[in-house]
């Protein structure tokens, strides 16, 4: 695998490999620290030096590993029974070395935002929709009215699909970028997905499903409010609602149609996100809970309490499940021996979180891509958090989603933006 690509110069950038600077150089820059350095070229270090007894996994150099499926992530996955136990991952959450500080990124200058800074390239803040290095924004299409709330792909289609909360649906042509129709709705869109050649549409008191490959519409009625959040799993389709409710279709290919095969209640607020691995269906909700539920069975197993705040987004990777809040964190959780989940590390922001994807790099690299209401993305390198880049935005992003090849989407009040992961450099 070459590493001497952009991705190369960020992974040594935040203490992830041995230095080659010669003895003068071994200081890092203090005006770097503070995020002000404008010297260039500057004698002085600008990443923190790494510690030497930081461990492969912890920099970042262990081999990748692999995101389940139903994660959203490419490549296959090994199946792991619901009572899986690797605890030899486990002290490497977070850590960076003894001497490690993430720099914090700059702050995005409020008036280019208006487009009238007036100090140009000698602006102390930073002129640019992103930071870090491996990924470039390639397209902003714009076209809703409102904020993008769902961003969907199906599967062996040249069409992108968003919903918005200005109750419209846009299709989009995945080469040209052009908008190739709109569908109103009736409603604001609170979550979409797809499945196969389907897309499902969450918006209230209803689940709207279209066959891109037939044209078919149904309506699943039942949900009770907006539907907030949906994901399919062991062939039912769930929709976590307003009410707290979480409820499941399953398709019958006798008549074409979804049929109610389920209502799971627990929750006493709205479910904000669905995730399935590991034979388990897991949701977060307003209520600062998580739940655990088997998907042989629908009962719930287990209820997760430590989250201080609404719980706005669940992933799995490998055997851990991610989760964000309100209350400023990420949270990791993994099985004991029992089976039921702990949480084994904490990571804490200076913003609230609304949203978790995870993808790997062009070195196929684990990234976690973590929305905060702030309108920004942080981008972390698993399992060590050490920050590989920020996305910014002018008002605040409320979707966000993982395409083929490198491809990463974000969605707000502009419209959405069309990211990817460059290829890493040829060795010579």
């Amino acid at each position: 695998m070459d590493l001497d690509g952009g991705n190369r110069r960020v992974f040594n950038r935040l203490g992830g490999g041995p230095s080659t600077d010669s003895s003068k150089n071994q200081k890092v820059c203090y005006h770097w620290r503070a995020g002000n350095c404008t010297r260039f070229p500057c004698p002085f270090l600008h990443r923190e030096l790494p510690h030497p007894s930081a461990s492969a996994t912890a920099n970042g150099s262990a081999a990748p590993k692999r995101f389940a499926d139903d994660s959203g992530f490419s490549g296959p996955a090994p199946r792991r029974g619901p009572n899986f136990i690797n605890n030899n991952h486990n002290n490497s959450w977070g850590r960076m070395g003894a001497n490690k500080v993430v720099r914090k990124t700059e702050k995005l200058c409020n008036y280019w935002v208006q487009g009238n800074c007036t100090y140009g390239d000698k602006c102390r803040f930073l002129h640019s929709w992103s930071l870090g290095e491996g990924f470039t924004m390639l397209n902003h299409l714009d076209g809703h009215q409102k904020v993008v709330t769902g961003i969907a792909l199906p599967a062996g289609m040249d069409k992108l699909y968003t919903g918005s909360k200005d109750e419209t649906v846009r299709a989009w042509d995945a080469n040209s970028g052009q908008c190739m129709g709109v569908i109103n709705l009736g409603g604001e869109v609170g979550c979409m997905i797809s499945e196969g050649p389907w897309l499902f549409v969450g918006v209230p008191n209803v689940v709207k499903a279209w066959n891109t490959q037939t044209n078919q519409e149904l309506n699943l009625s039942g949900p009770v409010g907006q539907v907030y959040a949906m994901v399919v799993g062991n062939d039912l389709l769930f929709a976590g609602t307003q009410d707290g409710t979480i409820l499941a279709w399953k398709f019958n290919a006798v008549t074409n149609s979804f049929e109610p095969a389920a209502s799971l209640k627990g929750h006493t607020l709205a479910v904000a996100s669905l995730v399935v691995g590991a034979n388990r269906l897991y949701s977060a909700s307003m209520d600062h809970s998580i739940k655990v539920w088997s998907l042989e069975t629908l009962q719930c197993l287990q209820t997760l309490t430590e989250h201080t705040n609404v719980v706005m987004s669940l992933l799995c990777w490998e055997q851990f499940l991610l989760s964000c809040s309100l209350d400023q964190t990420v949270k990791v959780w993994v099985a004991t021996e029992n089976g039921n989940l702990k949480a084994t590390y904490t990571q804490n922001e200076d913003h609230g979180l609304l949203n978790l994807r995870g993808m790997h790099d062009s070195e196929s690299k684990p990234v976690l891509l973590c929305v905060c209401n702030d309108n920004s993305v942080r981008l972390y390198d698993l399992p060590s958090f050490s920050e590989r880049g920020k996305i910014f935005a002018k008002q605040e992003i409320r979707a966000i989603e993982v395409g083929p090849g490198g491809l990463f989407f974000t969605g707000d009040g502009t419209g959405f933006r069309v990211w990817k992961w460059a290829e890493p450099i040829a060795a010579s």
